[in-house]
């Protein structure tokens, strides 16, 4: 195994630590009822002991590809820690039985974890983006979080990498020191990458989509209002409809039909269980 790690030996890689986060497996894909709270301080633990780790940031698009591509849904399931992005997911774990769940945006945690990072002293790093959304993300990081460390900003080709293009932003990322990096690639391609990488840098990898060019000002984000609604997509959709609409033409509709299969399921499952611990 490579030994691109730097902090700690590949083969020393600690297991994943899901087995303490309440999750429910939703259309076959794991999802965690995590907090801002619990997730930001795992993954500052995970920093400071310089662990390779990756955290997903689920929505129904993650789900629906996960679901259609078998290699994909072992990636998200294998990660450390998958988080409920989309309001949809939060309210799939409540009819799933889990109660008291919260919403964990991307872009929110981005700022949790940048805080926390600032006031602990992890070196954080940026990998995605343009050029331009890296420098107007990091001048607004610096602005709000005076003192972070910002030790790596590399906007890759929005083409496939070419096997020695690959290794040497992941020798840049290995020698700036970064103990967190924020993978802001989009779906799926982030969550692909971070998988290919874990073993191979000494961080913790958060797949977070849109969150430089939200941060940025580049892209505006959805009212708080109809984020709670579960209606982002609706925004989104507004301000990027010919990105976006086949996205969600293909998904949105499985995935209320193919949920309330599963869900249905689960009901008659339990039933059953109860019925019989009767007998």
């Amino acid at each position: 195994m490579t030994k691109l790690l730097g902090a700690k030996d590949a083969t020393k890689l600690k297991p994943h630590a899901i087995s303490s986060v309440k999750h429910r497996y939703i259309l076959g894909m794991r999802v965690d009822a995590t907090s801002y709270q619990d997730a930001t301080q795992r993954v500052i633990n995970w920093a400071k002991a310089g662990d390779s780790r990756y955290v997903c940031a689920a929505n129904v698009h993650m789900v629906m590809e996960a679901y259609d591509q078998g290699e994909f849904a072992r990636t998200v399931n294998n990660a450390d820690l998958v988080t409920p992005d989309g309001k949809p997911l939060v309210q799939a774990l409540r009819a799933l039985g889990i109660c008291h769940v919260d919403q964990v945006r991307g872009p929110n945690l981005t700022l949790h974890v940048c805080e926390a990072a600032a006031r602990e002293g992890v070196p954080i790093g940026l990998y995605g983006g343009t050029t331009e959304s890296l420098s107007m993300f990091t001048t607004f990081l610096q602005k709000r979080y005076p003192g972070i460390k910002i030790v790596c900003q590399i906007s890759p080709p929005f083409r496939p990498l070419t096997p020695a293009e690959d290794a040497e932003y992941t020798q840049q990322i290995v020698k700036s020191g970064a103990r967190i990096l924020f993978v802001g690639i989009g779906c799926p391609k982030q969550e692909l990458w971070m998988a290919a990488h874990r073993g191979r840098i000494g961080a913790v990898m958060l797949g977070v989509g849109a969150a430089f060019d939200f941060h940025s000002g580049r892209v505006k984000q959805a009212p708080v209002w109809m984020q709670q609604a579960g209606l982002e997509w609706v925004y989104r959709l507004k301000s990027e409809p010919k990105r976006l609409w086949k996205r969600y033409a293909k998904h949105n509709p499985r995935f209320v039909l193919f949920f309330f299969k599963q869900w249905l399921s689960s009901l008659f499952a339990r039933d059953w269980l109860e019925a019989t611990s009767h007998k």
